[in-house]
């Protein structure tokens, strides 16, 4: 970084005090309210966060309220916002609080490190602005904005270049006013500092920057090349039930796997030599214990997750026999379509859900 430390905080404070973006949590420096909204912001944009942000305070508007509440009722909330873990951490977390801190967040690093999703990241955004300690944070903004102002040539994904900027977050920190000037770098990043765009023009500490002086701001920060992303194609099935044609079946993921508890239409992933209808097959057995004949495809729905994408299929299917089990699954129900509105679903399940409902009401319009 070019220049001195302190005009450096004071330019970037005034640009703040200025520019900051109205999002509803900065109105509320509460303990629960920083830890609730950093929680929902890892790896989600403030836009996307700010109206789940809302729904859930209002609902849990206490550590107490959620960890009173069902964890089904935590992830129905959560429906949409992804990376649900954050929601299983955020509800054991809420229980430890009130166990062990007497339904506060505590001040202390170590504790706060001790709780369920909470990181040195989290820990220093939770410590800077809800108890004003001078604790530094670094996430993927705060990153891209130290390598261009000191012109990282190494990769930031390396273990070294992390320790040494982790070293210059500390170093920058404001003492005074340690929480408004973490969100100040974390706003930078996410408007003006941007990975690919960088608004060089309009950045009020612009001066401060190596890289730019040097011209290579777009090359920074340095990434280490990523594995190439696999695919995978995963079959789903609509289970109506034998006897009752407006039901079908939905089954419970596993609590300790990824998306844990949430509901889906059961199925899994294709194995080399099956076709889809035979992938079906095959984890409805495994999975719940029953037969089923696969009829014809639903529905097409593509997704990416954080380590690899899925096509999803999805079939009709008619329950032929066994009652279902949980062998691979904490539950299952056979619902109705109406019914369904209430379980945590994710997107994929929510858009079979939808295809459902439209070729229902294509159904009604044709025989009226």
């Amino acid at each position: 970084m070019i220049g001195s430390i302190d005009v450096f905080r004071t330019a970037l404070l005034a640009w703040y005090d200025a520019h900051a973006r109205d999002l509803p949590w900065r109105g509320d420096n509460t303990p629960y309210h920083t830890w609730v909204s950093e929680i929902m912001l890892q790896q989600t944009q403030a836009a996307t966060v700010i109206p789940y942000y809302l729904r859930f305070i209002e609902r849990f508007p206490t550590v107490q309220t959620l960890a009173d509440a069902p964890i089904d009722e935590v992830l129905k909330l959560w429906e949409g916002l992804g990376y649900y873990r954050r929601a299983h951490n955020l509800h054991q977390a809420a229980r430890i609080i009130v166990a062990q801190h007497d339904g506060q967040l505590p001040r202390d690093e170590k504790a706060l490190l001790a709780l369920p999703g909470v990181g040195r990241y989290t820990a220093g955004a939770i410590r800077s602005i809800a108890f004003g300690a001078p604790a530094p944070v670094l996430d993927g903004n705060v990153k891209r904005i130290l390598a261009r102002l000191d012109d990282i040539s190494a990769s930031i994904d390396l273990r070294e270049t992390e320790k040494a900027l982790w070293a210059r977050a500390t170093a920058l920190i404001s003492h005074q006013r340690p929480g408004d000037f973490n969100q100040a770098l974390m706003e930078l990043g996410a408007t003006v500092c941007l990975p690919a765009t960088p608004a060089c023009a309009a950045c009020p500490v612009a001066d401060f920057c190596a890289a730019q002086a040097q011209g290579v701001q777009m090359q920074r920060p340095v990434r280490t090349p990523k594995k190439r992303i696999p695919h995978y194609d995963v079959a789903a099935g609509v289970v109506w039930h034998a006897d009752d044609p407006k039901r079908f079946l939905i089954a419970q993921r596993p609590a300790a796997g990824m998306l844990g508890g949430m509901w889906e239409f059961p199925g899994g992933k294709q194995e080399p030599g099956e076709s889809l209808p035979q992938t079906l097959a095959r984890e409805l057995m495994e999975e719940l214990g029953i037969q089923v004949t696969v009829g014809e495809k639903l529905t097409v729905v593509k997704h990416a997750f954080t380590h690899f994408r899925i096509t999803l299929h999805a079939f009709h299917a008619r329950h032929v026999s066994g009652e279902p089990q949980c062998l691979g699954v904490d539950d299952w129900r056979w619902v109705t379509l109406e019914e369904a509105a209430v379980f945590a679903m994710a997107k994929t399940d929510r858009a079979i859900i939808a295809k459902l409902r439209k070729s229902e009401c294509e159904c009604v319009s044709m025989s009226v």
